[in-house]
């Protein structure tokens, strides 16, 4: 392990200043000052402030301190410190191109009003394409609508990150469809990251029309998640779906079934079962989903053992892949999973916080009543994806009595979603 990340977790707020404020010609192999400018986000005093902005001042051409500079700008823009916004304006014309990706972000999270600083950032699509994508997005965010033409050639761009966000951002600042399919075909691109991209352009444009669309794209579920609440929020406030409509692409997002995603990969020929399990660790979910349903449909029989095997061994650390590895045991129905699905839903390690939801599906699917009593009692969890998992898999168990505790919850949709199984 490198000891320079240790002293993120015990370095006081004198000793990340200290660091901060230490020449550049006089620093050690271990001073890693990006780590103290980023620290400072826990210590929100004018001291730490100050120092953030001396580092964003501090123009020397090194390596080390670009990146500090970067952190710096980045955490004060967090912070949204609005009497740093003079510094951090200089940094739009430097010549490092993370350093206005930054400053950009920075401007939006601390909010302006500045037309002229608007129009500064506006600019910068004419001279700085490497970083459009970023510019066009927080155009949007401050409503500048004088920008829509400068936006609107990036709409026909090649680069589908790219033009996700001019088409969104048209949308939202103009009202523009005419090339909506364009962009909302992007949830089905071979690219993760494009998938990723539009769905969060959705979410920044308050598209609801893409919720049916987000909740079969093939990535992370926790992202559909929120994509699926921002915009139910926002749809529900302004009355363009009905609660109903949001539960029944909530139902289908939660369950998290391959066979309700349109995926985006596809086998040349059937893969080997060893292959399969491999894929389950893929960073594109994409392709986990896919070996998910190829498990499902043709490796019901030899199946189980490799995902135990699997789920004792790397997926017990990785938790994208547990979280896998216990949904398709559900989807299985492997019986002699049961304790393992128990253990699982009971869980409280944070990192294992999706794995707990997996395993309440997974027991539904077994249908075994004694689960009954287990998905009960995590009800009143208070994490929301939990809850709602408990409530589909006691659904399907056919008790109604655990879903009559949320007939008072303070959540519109937990507790809409409980008189619908109740009524």
């Amino acid at each position: 392990m490198d000891n320079r990340f240790l002293r993120l977790f015990d370095m006081s707020e004198e000793q990340a200043i200290a660091l901060l404020d230490k020449p550049v010609d006089e620093l050690e192999e271990d001073d890693v000052r990006y780590v103290a400018a980023a620290h400072l986000i826990n210590f929100p005093t004018e001291r730490s402030i100050a120092a953030l902005i001396r580092a964003v001042e501090n123009t020397h051409p090194s390596l080390n301190n670009r990146i500090t500079r970067r952190k710096a700008v980045e955490t004060l823009g967090k912070l949204k410190v609005e009497r740093a916004m003079l510094s951090i304006k200089q940094c739009l014309q430097d010549s490092d191109r993370f350093t206005v990706e930054n400053a950009v972000n920075a401007i939006a999270d601390i909010g302006t009003s500045d037309t002229q600083l608007m129009e500064d950032i506006a600019d910068l699509l004419v001279v700085e394409d490497k970083v459009s994508r970023t510019i066009i997005r927080v155009l949007s965010k401050l409503d500048y609508k004088p920008a829509i033409d400068r936006i609107r050639p990036y709409a026909d761009s090649l680069e589908e990150p790219l033009y996700s966000a001019a088409i969104s951002a048209l949308y939202k600042l103009n009202g523009e469809t005419e090339r909506v399919d364009r962009w909302l075909s992007l949830f089905q691109s071979p690219s993760v990251n494009s998938r990723r991209c539009s769905i969060q352009d959705a979410i920044d444009s308050n598209y609801v029309a893409a919720i049916p669309a987000i909740a079969r794209c093939p990535v992370s579920v926790v992202f559909r998640m929120r994509a699926l609440r921002l915009l139910g929020a926002h749809g529900l406030e302004s009355e363009q779906l009905t609660v109903n409509e949001l539960l029944t692409h909530l139902d289908l997002v939660v369950r998290d079934h391959p066979r309700n995603l349109e995926l985006v990969h596809a086998y040349d020929q059937p893969p080997a079962l060893d292959f399969l399990m491999r894929e389950l660790f893929n960073t594109d979910f994409g392709r986990s989903y896919l070996a998910i349903q190829t498990v499902v449909e043709h490796h019901v029989e030899d199946a189980p053992a490799a995902l135990l095997e699997t789920y004792q061994g790397e997926a017990s650390s990785d938790y994208g892949a547990n979280y896998h590895v216990l949904k398709t045991l559900g989807w299985l129905q492997h019986a002699p999973a049961y304790d393992k699905f128990i253990e699982a839903l009971h869980q409280t390690l944070p990192q294992y916080q999706k794995s707990r939801t997996a395993a309440a599906i997974a027991l539904g699917e077994l249908g075994d009543s004694r689960a009954i009593p287990d998905l009960k009692s995590v009800l009143d969890s208070n994490i929301w994806e939990l809850q709602y998992g408990a409530l589909l898999a006691l659904e399907t168990l056919g008790d109604t009595e655990g879903a009559r505790t949320l007939f008072d919850a303070d959540d519109v949709l937990l507790r809409s979603r409980a008189q619908q199984i109740v009524n």
